[in-house]
């Protein structure tokens, strides 16, 4: 599975990048309780997730240091 690009998040308007960061947190705090309970099939998620959420963090932070 490939890295998302951050072109994509770039993309994204406003609404759509607090949307995407709140989803991804949500996944994460999944995959830990997952994890906690023996039930996580996929480590490599947590890898893909945070990579993610770096990313649109990234995007959050250059907004709004450009208005």
């Amino acid at each position: 599975m490939p890295f998302p690009k951050i072109s994509e998040a770039r993309d994204l308007s406003d609404e759509q990048l607090v949307e995407e960061i709140n989803a991804t947190k949500r996944q994460l705090f999944d995959l830990r309780l997952q994890q906690a309970t023996g039930q996580l099939e996929k480590p490599a998620q947590f890898k893909h997730l945070r990579h993610r959420l770096a990313q649109l963090m990234t995007v959050e932070g250059e907004r709004k240091r450009a208005s």
